[in-house]
């Protein structure tokens, strides 16, 4: 018996020229052949396109272009239908009430591409991948989600696996023929080696991952201080657009504001903060509690001095609080006046009045990430669950390593050398558990 046909609106809610459905599953064109008046879907050829109208009871619904996919040559490896129709609210919500009614049933959160993964068109990485793409705010971001959808990781995790597979190969060929091939020999010139150049290769992979990972995921950067400092008009530089509030009062800003910039290929969240000082105000104290936390979880953080006076009880109090978190020395209002001098640590100078200072700031923050070095363009792995699992299988190989230099039985080697290749295997999916796949798709779109 095959897969339920499931039906799910692949656009965005909203005003628009068009909307698309999409229908998927062994009965699509016969449920959507229920309600479309047109050519026959089912004499339809493969990645076709026909006009027609979606009907209820003789009355039209909709005019609509239907483009007809046949298995396995499709996104699910199922029969496909997607319906093109008017981008008004009701014109889809109709269809797909006719949909259901037609025996469909509504799509969960990814299940179109759960599908395709299940059906052993796309491996799990390719499949987050999808999701990668549609959230991509940087060209980065989108070159690497694409390098995914490609297969590269796939490759990468297959070429581990083999590896692993031709040393597990040597012990099942000693365990079943002990004859051939001398145990002290075996486990000092093949495995310890072969295992320990391995074990080189995944650490390598896991050191290279930072910079993936930070394009995938971007980067928190904090901006704090004491009370009008300039925090907030700093924030505006940066982003050159006018998102903060800024007064001459000081504490005008009393809760947290967020925004996005992207650096370089490099996608940075800036948070503007309260003013940091005591207070009696129940308000301010709240914003202010709220500052400190932001300060605790951020990557960065940008730590603005007033540079047109001396140093007060309030700026050296964050100097300590920030002592232990990566930071920059923000020496603002330099336009009227350079009195900041910390010995120990560089001082950018800036005028966010004036727009001064903001491309050697910007530098300074892409460089606490990236560096010169780094070309982003080599960067593959990102996802922090690959990363996780390849850390897990590399503890593994120490595990074996270990066991083959303490001259255990070989099939105790071999125990740990499973357990390597089922950790690479989650990644891929190969071994993974159900439970992980559902909670994977659970984060996607509806339609995807």
């Amino acid at each position: 018996m095959g897969n339920k046909t499931i039906v799910g609106q692949a656009t965005a809610n909203g005003i628009s020229a068009l909307h698309l459905i999409r229908v998927s599953g062994d009965d699509a064109f016969s449920v959507v052949g229920k309600i479309f008046n047109g050519p026959s879907l089912d004499k339809a050829l493969h990645h076709s396109v026909i006009y027609g109208h979606i009907e209820e009871n003789g009355e039209i619904i909709d005019e609509v272009m239907v483009f007809v996919y046949r298995a396995p040559n499709t996104y699910t490896r199922e029969n496909m239908v997607e319906i093109s129709c008017h981008g008004g609210f009701l014109a889809v919500s109709e269809i797909i009430r006719l949909l259901v009614k037609s025996g469909a049933d509504l799509a969960k959160k990814g299940e179109f591409t759960k599908r395709a993964f299940l059906n052993g068109r796309i491996d799990l990485t390719e499949a987050e991948s999808v999701m990668d793409i549609v959230n991509a705010k940087t060209r980065s971001q989108l070159v690497l989600a694409e390098k995914t959808l490609g297969g590269e990781i796939k490759s990468l995790i297959a070429g581990l696996q083999s590896d692993l597979l031709n040393i597990i190969a040597k012990i099942a060929v000693n365990i079943d023929y002990p004859e051939y091939d001398d145990i002290e020999i075996l486990t000092n010139e093949t495995l310890v080696p072969e295992i320990s150049a391995l074990k080189t290769k995944i650490d390598k992979i896991i050191s290279q991952s930072k910079t993936g990972k930070i394009i995938r995921e971007g980067v928190s950067v904090v901006i704090a201080g004491k009370p009008n400092v300039g925090k907030s008009s700093l924030m505006n530089s940066l982003l050159k657009e006018e998102k903060a509030i800024v007064t001459d009062i000081s504490g005008t800003t009393r809760d947290l504001i967020d925004a996005e910039m992207n650096i370089d290929g490099i996608l940075v969240r800036l948070t503007d903060t309260a003013g940091i000082r005591e207070s009696s105000d129940t308000v301010e104290k709240i914003g202010i509690d709220r500052a400190k936390k932001a300060v605790s979880d951020a990557d960065l953080v940008l730590l603005v001095l007033d540079n047109s006076e001396s140093l007060t009880d309030y700026d050296r109090a964050l100097l300590t609080l920030t002592e232990k978190k990566p930071r920059i020395i923000v020496g603002n209002k330099s336009d009227i006046g350079k009195k900041i001098n910390l010995d120990s640590e560089r001082v950018i100078s800036t005028s966010a009045k004036n727009k001064s200072g903001m491309d050697e700031l910007t530098a300074a923050i892409y460089n606490t990430f990236v560096s010169a070095k780094t070309d982003l363009g080599d960067a593959m792995l990102a996802n922090s669950r690959h990363i996780g699992k390849l850390e897990e299988a590399g503890e593994s190989l120490t595990s074996a390593l270990k066991a083959a230099k303490s001259r255990l039985p070989v099939d105790m080697i071999e125990i740990d050398l499973r357990e390597s290749w089922s950790h690479l295997g989650e990644i891929t999916g190969d071994s993974a558990a159900e439970s992980l796949v559902d909670r994977l798709f659970s984060s996607f779109c509806l339609g995807k």
